[in-house]
């Protein structure tokens, strides 16, 4: 080969190598700088996210604050896939087997959710616990990714649930405080523009707009866990010991207001909440609407001793067990002759409330009914909180007063018969209850601020401390609720038993059982009750309800820090001169 033959092939060469290249950069120039939207579009979309910041929902603790956690977002991982990645490496049956066995989910739901070769997300499980996904992880499946979440969690489970309600997967409060103060709780959420790359991981640099998230407000409650925790074992223990369709009981300070503990049973499990019934989810504390039965007797005694239409000596004939008017029988559970007021309450007697009731009128009792808080909500707050029923004066039967008194033909939330109760405990004034303490700002900023209120005075000072006393005897021996007693400290209240409304008159088995009470009698600060729907085979409220008040009450005053009064009812001289009315009622 002579050279210029050398030379002609190494020109030739030459030319094909540049004109190669000139094509190529023709190509890409036309490729980056044509007009071809839709292959930027599709590139760009693919490529580029838009993304909803996940927001920290607000705290919620017992007044206790920050250390007594009642419930928190927890940190999670979302487990979730590239479906046309997973398509493309043909790994659809290898991926969808060893994530149906790590989740526990099926096979063909799993194999579905992956198997589209268009997407480019998909969720697959979410809120993993990050245990189980980092375990995950070690797998390094292909297209299979996981991102950080949050849940709520309730460290107690099922302690304080109708309180707390619980937070659905959407992230919004669907019963209690999380749904009274969900717009507290849940905070702004953040919002974020940005890309990826080929592994769906995000491009820092690129990052566009960015709206950081702004979490949500912390709750601190009044109960206390501690006492919260002694209601709940006793409330347990009372649905083993007598099994009934329910059981519940509150604790509340008597001269603010402030809810302690509040327990209702049947329960369930705030962090399992999808797999609990309706009738679980009641609080029966405020939701549950009863015949009183005889507690109702302490507040019409009470309006009665308030408008001077009787004095506590004041003597009625109890007709010795059977009394008519309006063409109606009245009955008590024991037959008794002449009772003093002070003595037919702390035998409870039907009879003797009635015939009190008739010295007021209706007008006068109703008046005092409403302004003890009955037919009203207590204004506490929580979601699900019923009006109870009292009649108008104008619907009232000739009997209707008669039975009010004693309890039937009304009907109440216990809340609104501790509140009554506490009343007379708070030389006659009625305070609203509450349950809300504080709620403050991520930064500490105080947002809202509770402070006890009073809705207005019931009784007069002097007639509260007559009550006092004569509900102090109701847990003397002879009373009722002797079995109510706490050692050392002075006890007051009053037992119910109620017959339940059934085919239109009531029902001789199913009974609503009850005690409320206060102490110290002479110088209250803790007020309580407790109900029972429906005890068996015991129904009487002096023997099923009284003594889980007496231990509700022992463990709160001990931990409390509770003194005994120095001064003794005993020792006391409140008896006045005996009146007979027997001749007009």
């Amino acid at each position: 080969m002579n050279d210029r033959s050398l030379i002609r092939r190494v020109v030739l060469s030459g030319a094909v190598l540049v004109l190669a290249l000139i094509g190529l950069g023709g190509r890409l120039a036309f490729l980056h700088l044509s007009g071809h939207a839709e292959v930027h579009a599709s590139v760009k979309k693919t490529r580029h996210i838009k993304r909803e910041l996940t927001v920290r929902r607000g705290n919620i603790c017992d007044r206790g604050g920050s250390n007594n956690l009642l419930a928190l977002d927890m940190a999670v991982k979302d487990v979730c896939a590239d479906p046309m990645k997973i398509v493309q490496e043909n790994k659809v049956v290898e991926v969808a087997s060893v994530l149906a066995e790590r989740l526990d989910l099926p096979t063909d739901t799993v194999a579905v959710k992956i198997s589209d070769p268009k997407r480019r997300f998909a969720y697959i499980r979410r809120y993993l616990p990050r245990e189980h996904a980092d375990e995950l992880a070690s797998l390094e499946l292909p297209g299979v990714f996981l991102e950080n979440s949050l849940i709520r969690f309730y460290p107690q489970q099922d302690m304080l649930c109708h309180v707390l309600g619980f937070v659905n997967r959407e992230g919004v409060g669907s019963a209690g405080i999380e749904q009274r103060l969900n717009r507290y709780l849940k905070g702004s959420p953040g919002y974020m523009e940005s890309e990826v790359n080929a592994l769906r991981q995000e491009v820092y640099l690129q990052r566009g707009r960015h709206i950081p998230a702004l979490p949500g407000a912390d709750v601190t409650l009044t109960i206390d866990q501690h006492i919260q925790f002694a209601v709940e074992n006793a409330v347990d223990e009372i649905m083993a010991e007598h099994s009934p369709k329910g059981a519940w009981a509150i604790v509340e300070k008597v001269k603010t207001g402030e809810i302690l503990a509040m327990a209702s049973r049947p329960s369930f499990n705030l962090n399992k909440f999808n797999k609990s019934d309706e009738n679980a989810r009641m609080n029966r504390c405020i939701g549950f609407v009863y015949e009183p039965g005889s507690t109702f007797k302490a507040i019409t005694i009470a309006a009665s001793l308030n408008e001077g239409t009787v004095t506590r000596d004041t003597v009625f004939n109890c007709e010795h067990g059977t009394w008519y008017y309006g063409g109606k029988r009245l009955r008590d559970f024991h037959a008794y002759g002449d009772l003093t007021v002070a003595d037919g309450l702390k035998k409870s007697s039907n009879i003797l409330a009635a015939k009190v009731a008739l010295t007021l009128g209706d007008k006068r009792l109703h008046e005092y009914l409403e302004s003890f808080g009955i037919g009203r909500k207590s204004g506490i707050g929580l979601p699900g909180e019923e009006y109870g029923i009292l009649h108008p004066v104008r619907r009232w039967s000739k009997i209707s007063s008669t039975r009010i008194a004693m309890g039937h033909g009304v009907a109440v939330t216990s809340l609104q018969v501790l509140n009554a109760l506490c009343a007379i405990a708070n030389n006659g004034v009625l305070m609203k209850p509450y349950i809300i303490e504080r709620i403050t700002g991520e930064d500490g900023t105080v947002l809202s601020q509770a402070h006890p209120e009073a809705l207005g005075r019931p009784i007069n000072s002097r007639t509260a401390a007559t009550m006092r006393h004569l509900l102090y005897r109701v847990t003397e021996a002879g009373g009722t609720g002797k079995r109510a007693r706490v050692p050392d400290f002075e006890v007051a209240g009053k037992t119910g038993t109620a017959e339940k409304p059934s085919n239109g008159g009531y029902s001789g088995t199913a009974h609503v059982a009850s005690f409320v009470g206060f102490l110290p009698a002479s110088n209250p600060e803790i007020g309580i009750i407790v109900v029972v729907d429906e005890p068996q085979p015991l129904h009487t409220g002096g023997r099923v309800a009284a003594p889980y008040f007496s231990k509700i009450a022992e463990q709160t005053v001990r931990y409390l820090g509770t003194q005994p009064s120095k001064t003794k009812f005993a020792d006391r001289n409140l008896s006045g001169g005996r009146v007979s009315l027997a001749s007009r009622y």
